[in-house]
């Protein structure tokens, strides 16, 4: 994998011209920004010894959905469960390299396709209750693979071609992976959670793991591995998370981690209200605006607070249309037939593609501290990342054109495009409310798309309530914007790229790819995990992404500049483009 880190240093330092500087008008243009220099010396960086006590408070916009990290497929729960839980490896968040966790170490077999881990000594749940083999034995057969649990991305991650990953307790402390083929990324996805079998194993067998872990459960009734383990939560005011006395991690002199007692969770409704708490110090970290940006940085001296720059943000935002061709149980299908014909055809997202001004979204959305985005990964997400995608540089004319070829036009002169039969294109867009940034994209791509005919109902929907709707039946929506967190392996988004996937939002869950480009994406994902050479991978995932650009299943937008900010107290801070200013919580400490 070291050439994966090397070449992803290399793009970050391509990257480094696009960075932006603050004009007479008080807008941002291009300025050069080391980003490799930072990256450099937060690889560099050892941590002092720190002292134990006090809290951190964060916000976040939407109350947890559960704390189950296996039934998880969005932020809001996987953001708590990343505290409480860990797996046998961890990803070092500014290498992103793998590392022992709750694996002290482990062994691979000469063909690379059985993998047998040794737990670390005494390793303790929250409870007290030793961590064992058994305990990830139970987590893989009776959880991961298990059918009656639903959601589970974990499965459409560990299954390979219809197999699954044999996964056996050889005793206490050792267990055997044993592969059905080669898996590249197999080490990687080892940073699955681990449960406990002792707390969980009677849900599973009364068939109700899927609602445990819930929001209902009390908090002394989830135990954990992990950095934290809950205190409470009280619905739309805040989570409270207190340190596990019995984490395994321990600072260079021996001392029990993490330092802090406490990380509490303000539930906020907006970034408006959480960039007043942040500047009124109620709030300790703040992921910035580009419009908040000018401010802050000339505040940032009296406000005792620092504000860093860590260049283009990884993951997405993407305008995406509802192509489930899937029916109810009338027989109906869940989109108009209508509306269907056109949104699965990709000469009309092309078009759609061509008619949003993404540079308006970056000036007036992210005062120019942003950047556009074409494909699945972004130049941030280091090695894999393909920057040779078609793109889609605002051209109206372009868009009418493309539409008038596949039959739309305005036929009756009322300012409002018809298809070839006469139906009005007119549908309902869709974001989650709170997220004041992804709200007037919104409201930009609305505009971008009236002005090219389209009579477009815009609706804010709570974050939840919004996965809930591209998850399940009876999938009733038209048109979504919203945004996956990113990552470094192309593999860990198999559930939103393999058409049999949780995630795959356009048309989750088919029974065989509707498309042949669906297929042909299948393909790709099942064949380039068993190769172990990255840059015989990266042929194919760089395949995937011209793919993805060139039908444009998810219709990218920007990508805004990482910008965070934190209280002063801190110690122990160590900014990095990988993994942000709060990776390493578990060695941060109020100085």
């Amino acid at each position: 994998m070291k050439s994966v880190a090397i070449i992803c240093g290399a793009i970050l330092t391509v990257m480094s011209g696009c960075a932006p500087q603050q004009d007479s008008d008080g807008m941002f243009e291009a300025q050069q920004i080391d980003f490799l220099s930072l990256q450099n010396k937060a690889e560099a960086f050892v941590p002092e010894i720190g002292t134990d006590g006090g809290e951190i408070v964060l916000s976040t916009f939407s109350d947890p959905k559960s704390f189950n990290p296996i039934t998880s497929t969005e932020t809001s729960t996987s953001e708590f469960t990343a505290l409480m839980f860990e797996g046998l490896v961890s990803l070092n968040a500014v290498t992103l390299q793998p590392e022992p966790a709750l694996a002290e170490r482990w062994e691979v077999s000469e063909d690379g396709r059985t993998y047998t881990f040794y737990m670390r000594p005494g390793i303790q749940w929250s409870d007290g209750t030793p961590i064992s083999a058994y305990d990830v034995e139970f987590t893989f057969n009776e959880l991961v693979f298990n059918n009656d649990i639903n959601p589970n991305s974990a499965r459409d991650i560990f299954i390979i071609e219809g197999e699954r990953i044999e996964v056996e307790a050889l005793d206490s402390v050792r267990v055997e992976c044993r592969l059905p083929f080669v898996f590249a990324p197999f080490l990687r996805t080892m940073s699955q959670e681990i449960l406990p079998k002792h707390k969980l194993a009677q849900t599973v067998e009364a068939n109700e793991f899927s609602t445990a872990l819930g929001i209902q459960t009390s908090a002394s009734d989830i135990v954990v591995s992990g950095r934290f383990k809950l205190e409470s939560y009280t619905s739309g005011q805040r989570v409270i998370f207190r340190r596990n006395p019995h984490y395994w991690k321990t600072d260079s002199e021996g001392n029990q981690l993490p330092y802090l007692d406490r990380v509490v969770y303000q539930i906020v409704s907006d970034q408006n209200v959480q960039l007043v708490r942040f500047k009124r110090g109620e709030i300790d970290y703040l992921t910035a605006r580009g419009e908040d940006y000018p401010g802050l940085k000339r505040n940032e001296e009296d406000g005792n607070y620092t504000v860093y720059r860590l260049g283009p943000a990884r993951g997405s935002n993407f305008l995406v249309f509802n192509q489930n061709l899937d029916t109810d149980s009338q027989g109906n299908t869940y989109v108009d037939e209508s509306k269907l014909q056109w949104f699965r055809n990709p000469n009309f997202r092309r078009a759609v593609s061509y008619a949003l001004d993404r540079e308006s979204m970056i000036r007036i959305v992210m005062n120019g501290l942003g950047y556009p985005q074409w494909s699945p990964m972004t130049p941030s997400e280091g090695f894999f990342f393909n920057p040779d995608v078609d793109k889609y540089p605002f051209n109206r004319e372009k868009a009418l054109q493309i539409l008038e070829s596949e039959g739309f036009s305005d036929q009756n002169g009322d300012g409002i495009l018809q298809d070839k039969d006469g139906n009005p294109v007119e549908f309902t867009f869709v974001t989650n409310s709170g997220n004041t940034d992804r709200i007037r994209i919104a409201e930009i791509i609305r505009r971008d798309l009236q002005d090219l005919g389209m009579r477009v109902h815009f609706q804010q929907v709570e974050f939840n309530s919004l996965i809930q709707r591209t998850n399940n039946p009876p999938y009733n929506w038209d048109a979504i914007l919203l945004g996956l967190t990113g990552g470094d392996e192309p593999h860990f988004g198999r559930n939103v790229w393999h058409s049999s996937g949780t995630l795959h939002m356009w048309y989750p869950r088919q029974s065989k790819p509707s498309t042949d480009w669906e297929a042909r994406i299948d393909s790709i994902y099942n064949e380039a995990v068993q190769i172990l050479d990255p840059d015989e991978r990266k042929v194919l995932y760089d395949e995937w992404q011209r793919i993805a650009a060139r039908k444009q299943p998810f219709i990218y937008t920007v990508l805004p500049e990482r910008i965070l900010c934190l209280q002063n107290r801190f110690g122990n801070i160590n900014p990095s483009t990988n993994g942000g200013i709060l990776h390493n919580l578990e060695y941060i400490y109020v100085k």
